[in-house]
């Protein structure tokens, strides 16, 4: 039985209807226009700006713990070890400096700390407070004052270029009279200011023409200070007023003072310079210009000069000298100490001041802060005494400070400067050694720079 066909619904739309009935097209994706999607949120990419601020974060943390461990590893390898440049190579630090060349370039034997002997009598010098210029005649084996005669500022120049230090120098004359008999016992005079030739054309004189002889001033910068006025028992203090003050610094570790005595040379101690670890001078910076503790404003070192006649078992001949890599530049807290004039005639309880960040007790530790002492001088009669210090004391050796103890450097001021005012700041004594600190009949000894300068200017001539 087959139903009934349904019959077909009549479509009643017209095929062309009139354009205000015509149904608006549906957009197809694809033509015309994009498909509408639903609004993105303001803060929609506020999570993608926080991944990347987190994931710089990360970065940043990361490098940073790498740099830490690098600089630590870095820090044990050169505490141990010391590293060839050329064969890219490390070697135990022992063998560094030894006179045996273990790296493959030779540098281990070529950077280290080298020893000096004057083997001559340095033919200039200044003597007394009246820093009267004098000259050495090796034939005769006499010192001559020069005398005021056509004396000029070519000279002076001159002068202080053989001595080592030229910074703005100046000379004056002063009558004969007044000095004592050993600076008018014989004169000379100078007749050329060539530095090759100055001291070939000195010329004898019995007695000088105008009655009055040189006094010299090598530098119109040394010895100036803010104020003109730990150490053991000492007092805090700021760099600008004792700024020849430096730290030397093995590592980065301070382990001596020293003293600026121009802008490219240091005087410290000999025996900083001891041991393991401390003969290659790439170990070594010198720090100048702080208050406290640190290591900011640190100088390469070019050379370590040490006397060659030190002697760690008797602490004699005490002093050693560092040319720095560039001079520092002078200014309120950089400023070289004047070097004394010989004979300059202190005498016991002459007021003396000592500077360090040494140990502020016996058994302490070091000062974060700059310390500084006033100390008298004592005389080599009761220093070298059976109840001080007997027979250790030689020609080479000053000491200052309280026989009932209570003010001395002490450990970590080695090297450091005792320094004496006349007019100027002037270099007396290096901190070399003692028993103890402030002990009671124990006071500091310090190498004697009365009897080191010849040997200081034969330095920085020979290695200028």
């Amino acid at each position: 039985m087959r139903t009934k066909a349904k019959r077909t619904e009549e479509n009643t739309r017209p095929l062309n209807p009139p354009p205000q009935q015509q149904q608006q097209p549906v957009p197809q994706a694809g033509k015309h226009r994009k498909p509408m999607t639903a609004p993105k949120p303001q803060n929609a990419k506020r999570p993608n700006r926080k991944k990347i601020i987190l994931t710089v974060l990360m970065v940043v943390i990361v490098l940073a713990i790498v740099a830490v461990a690098a600089f630590f590893i870095k820090q044990l390898l050169d505490s141990k070890y010391y590293f060839c440049s050329k064969s890219v190579k490390f070697i135990p630090l022992e063998k560094a400096c030894d006179g045996k060349e273990d790296c493959s370039g030779g540098e281990d034997e070529t950077a280290c700390v080298m020893k000096f002997r004057a083997n001559s009598t340095f033919p200039l010098r200044l003597m007394t407070t009246r820093n009267v210029l004098q000259a050495y005649s090796p034939d005769e084996d006499k010192w001559k004052s020069v005398c005021g005669d056509s004396f000029n500022q070519q000279h002076a120049e001159t002068a202080c270029q053989l001595l080592g230090y030229s910074v703005k120098p100046t000379y004056g004359t002063v009558q004969v009279g007044v000095l004592p008999s050993n600076l008018k016992m014989s004169f000379c005079t100078v007749g050329s200011s060539k530095t090759q030739t100055f001291l070939t054309t000195i010329s004898d004189l019995t007695v000088c023409s105008q009655g009055s002889v040189v006094t010299l001033t090598c530098s119109a910068e040394c010895g100036l200070s803010r104020n003109q006025d730990r150490i053991v028992g000492g007092q805090d203090a700021v760099i600008e007023n004792w700024p020849w003050q430096v730290s030397l610094q093995n590592l980065g570790q301070h382990t001596c003072g020293g003293s600026l005595v121009s802008s490219n040379w240091v005087v410290t101690a000999a025996h900083c310079f001891n041991g393991e670890g401390k003969k290659a001078l790439s170990r070594w910076k010198v720090v100048s210009g702080n208050t406290y503790l640190g290591s900011a404003g640190a100088s390469s070192v070019e050379k370590i000069v040490v006397h060659r006649d030190y002697s760690s078992g008797h602490n004699d001949y005490d002093i050693a000298m560092i040319r720095l890599q560039s001079p520092i530049t002078v200014g309120e807290s950089r400023r070289p100490a004047c070097l004394p004039p010989q004979d300059l005639g202190l005498k016991d309880e002459d007021s003396l001041v000592v500077t360090g960040w040494g140990h502020q007790t016996e058994k302490g530790n070091l000062s974060p802060k700059l310390q500084k002492a006033q100390i008298p001088l004592i005389d080599r009669t009761t220093c070298s005494s059976p109840t001080v210090y007997g027979k250790s004391i030689t020609d080479r050796m000053i000491c200052a400070g309280s026989l009932k103890g209570g003010v001395d450097a002490c450990q970590g001021d080695s090297g450091g400067p005792l320094v004496y005012s006349f007019n100027r700041w002037m270099l007396v004594g290096v901190v070399s050694w003692g028993v103890g600190c402030a002990r009671e009949n124990r006071p500091g000894v310090y190498t004697n720079m009365d009897q080191m300068l010849d040997w200081v200017h034969s330095v920085m001539k020979e290695y200028q």
